[in-house]
């Protein structure tokens, strides 16, 4: 049974990494004594060591140690022994290119529907729809496919704002890219507010956190959904 949280964000302002998310980690990640961290997407280009200590920190509380994938021989069967893992934020781009190159993408869907635990944060996130066009990253690397893990049946776009009324700012909005998004593909798409994520159960779909999240389906006006909607409708 799929257990998931696709988060918007690892850090809301003025609190620490994953603070927000410590109820949500509890409940996912119980009985769990060690997470393998997923670090490719490196934030700022922070080493992937660096960044595992810091994903280290974010689980210490917990009583949960955290190793690198990168760290590892065998990824493949490091994901296969693994008792939960997480996939940080960062370059969604650079993320997927590696998970591709080294066999990962699909053999990270297979795990986490057999039942491992798994937490997404921004980048970590994008890769649990179906592909990461709807990311915001800058594209500094060419992934081989843009296909990402299809754990939940539609793409998400995390850290979703919505217009600032006054703002002068004349570039896209959110909402004007994900519509340029549907002028090629149907896809649907979950504008993710920080301080939101997505709790998979199974195969139940729940929004969480404290704020709405905005739909958009191709061909119809998007829409807001209230936090606890479940969203099996997404298809």
């Amino acid at each position: 049974m799929k257990q998931i949280v696709l988060a918007s964000t690892s850090t809301l302002f003025g609190e620490e990494y994953l603070a927000y998310l410590k109820p949500a980690m509890k409940t996912l990640f119980s009985g769990v004594k060690e997470v393998i961290f997923i670090p490719y997407a490196r934030p700022g280009g922070i080493s992937h060591d660096d960044y595992t200590l810091r994903a280290a920190d974010g689980f210490k509380e917990l009583g949960i140690t955290v190793r690198g994938l990168h760290t590892f021989d065998n990824p493949v069967a490091a994901l296969d022994a693994a008792q939960g893992i997480f996939t940080g934020g960062g370059n969604t781009f650079l993320l997927v290119k590696t998970l591709h190159e080294k066999g990962l993408m699909q053999h990270l869907r297979s795990v986490v529907e057999n039942g491992t635990p798994y937490m997404g944060c921004s980048a970590g996130t994008n890769i649990g729809g179906l592909s990461m066009q709807t990311t915001n990253d800058m594209p500094i690397v060419y992934p081989s496919s843009f296909e990402t893990t299809g754990l939940v049946p539609f793409n998400i776009n995390p850290h979703y704002l919505d217009p600032i009324a006054g703002s002068q700012h004349m570039g896209e909005t959110r909402e004007t890219r994900i519509k340029e998004f549907h002028t090629q593909n149907t896809i649907p798409v979950v504008g993710l507010r920080e301080g939101s994520w997505l709790q998979v159960v199974g195969d139940t779909i729940t929004l969480r956190g404290t704020l709405s999240a905005r739909i958009f389906e191709a061909g119809i006006a998007p829409y807001e959904v209230e936090t606890g909607t479940t969203l099996q409708h997404l298809k």
